[in-house]
């Protein structure tokens, strides 16, 4: 988490689980050092702004955003099955910010 810090991002999870089962999660990894967000109600609904949010199953897409500080998308990846990749993730980081 320190490579992003220093390159001043934020890191933060989204989902549309309740805060209590967010903490839940966490604590049984051990402890999450980023902040989950809880996108619990109204369900989605920042998921959705994102077109993140699977209608079907009311579940997200894993993925993973680059916004900048003004709030535009800069960069996004999908990621169903796998995790992202922290060094192509800063690299692309490093890309944006020139």
């Amino acid at each position: 988490m320190k490579s992003f810090e220093d390159k001043n991002a934020q890191l933060v999870g989204i989902c549309v689980d309740s805060r209590h089962a967010l903490r839940v999660w966490s604590n049984s990894l051990g402890g999450v050092r980023h902040p989950l967000l809880s996108d619990f109600w109204p369900h989605g609904g920042v998921l959705k702004s994102y077109d993140l949010l699977n209608e079907q199953n009311g579940m997200p897409q894993r993925s993973l955003m680059i916004i900048d500080p003004e709030g535009v998308v800069r960069h996004t990846e999908l990621h169903q099955g796998t995790l992202p990749d922290p060094a192509a993730v800063l690299d692309a980081l490093e890309g944006l910010q020139g």
